[in-house]
């Protein structure tokens, strides 16, 4: 079983909602911060968009991480777009603490917007705020017949080779396709071998990590979650990168590769980087900002659309076709399994925890959400 598996694993006090009513319940949590009807509406997708293809990290779970931290100030209400440079393919945008997913859409539809004219476009953005699912914004490049290429950081959490102290985010390193398929190519996954919000998901549903995922101070493994959780506050402990400790499994790739997502994250933008992103104070507010990076590829400015899906499809069925390990009747590709996580939950809705679900009743009696009638 792996990580993701046990994760997603159901248990007996789990139960399901449809994600209709879960989006409208996240846009109408939001609206009642005083978040714009627009941008609430946004933030709501994003975050169950998540959920359908079996983010549970991203999805309801991180609702009350937003209501948290819009009630203490950490994050505007009011998002502002401020282009502060901008090329026929670039722009640099300051969000000014506003709502992540919000200032992400808005950078990617930039991004697409000037691939549309000119092949390509490039989207560098300071000062914004966690912005949900990677995926998501890689999805609405490939949706518009383009490669779609998204970068964060993030708090740290990852240590360099070598080193035990949290240094990097977790900085997924996204990227998408369109195929001839009924489903993209869609790579959408941290640079550390698990991130935070898994580690998360684990402690709401009181397990264990597997070893090898977690390193503290003095060089061991740690496998409570609720432990670790502390423990990264406190700069105790730290995720591993891809490839694990050291050199012997390929570390150095996972922590190189979360290395580019910082740059790309924060030095295009002049933006926030490594420690900072655990907060800044301004003004007697305690910040919490991040960088992002989004780049949209026009395939038709390369080659046909149409044989660029047609050959992304034939390596994917090539991939899923290729001779398969002893034991294993099925190899699969990159979003395959979201895919059909979106399909199932269409249908099932979206399993919730008894740690979720206490969430859920507290915004909605604090925000008097009383219209939604919840089976728990």
């Amino acid at each position: 079983m792996t990580i993701q598996d046990e994760v997603l694993s159901l248990s007996k006090d789990e139960v399901f909602v449809d994600a209709k009513i879960l989006r409208d319940y996240m846009r109408d949590v939001f609206i009642g911060l005083n978040v714009k009807k627009k941008d609430a509406e946004v933030i709501a997708d994003v975050l169950i968009s998540a959920d359908l293809r079996g983010v549970d990290s991203h999805g309801i779970q991180r609702c009350k991480m937003y209501y948290d931290r819009i009630k203490a100030g950490i994050y505007n209400t009011k998002t502002h777009f401020n282009i502060v440079k901008e090329g026929p393919t670039t722009a640099v945008i300051d969000g000014e603490n506003g709502l992540g997913p919000v200032i992400a859409y808005k950078s990617m539809k930039l991004a697409i917007k000037k691939a549309k004219k000119y092949g390509l476009g490039a989207v560098a953005v300071r000062n914004s705020t966690h912005f949900g699912i990677a995926g998501y914004y890689s999805l609405m490049a490939i949706k518009e017949g383009m490669i779609g290429i998204t970068t964060t950081n993030a708090r740290p959490a990852i240590p360099p080779t070598f080193g035990v102290e949290p240094m990097l985010g977790t900085n997924p390193l996204t990227s998408g396709a369109p195929t001839d398929e009924g489903m993209p190519f869609l790579l959408d996954c941290a640079t550390s071998i698990i991130q935070r919000g898994k580690v998360e998901v684990y402690n709401r549903t009181n397990r264990l990590l597997p070893e090898d995922v977690v390193i503290t101070f003095d060089g061991n493994t740690e496998t409570n979650p609720d432990d670790i959780l502390k423990d990264l506050v406190n700069n105790n402990a730290a995720l591993l990168p891809l490839g694990g400790k050291g050199e012997s499994g390929s570390g150095y790739k996972g922590y190189g590769y979360a290395t580019l997502v910082e740059i790309l994250s924060s030095a295009l933008q002049n933006g926030v980087f490594l420690k900072d992103t655990a907060g800044v104070v301004e003004d007697g507010q305690m910040r919490l900002k991040v960088g992002h990076f989004f780049l949209a590829i026009n395939i038709e400015s390369f080659t046909p659309l149409s044989a660029f899906k047609k050959t992304t499809g034939s390596i994917m069925r090539n991939l899923r076709n290729s001779k398969k390990a002893p034991g294993k009747d099925r190899i699969y590709t990159a979003g395959e399994k979201e895919h059909y996580t979106t399909l199932e939950r269409i249908k099932t809705g979206i399993p919730l925890n008894k740690s979720l679900q206490a969430d859920i009743k507290t915004m909605q009696n604090e925000l008097d959400l009383s219209k939604y009638s919840f089976p728990f």
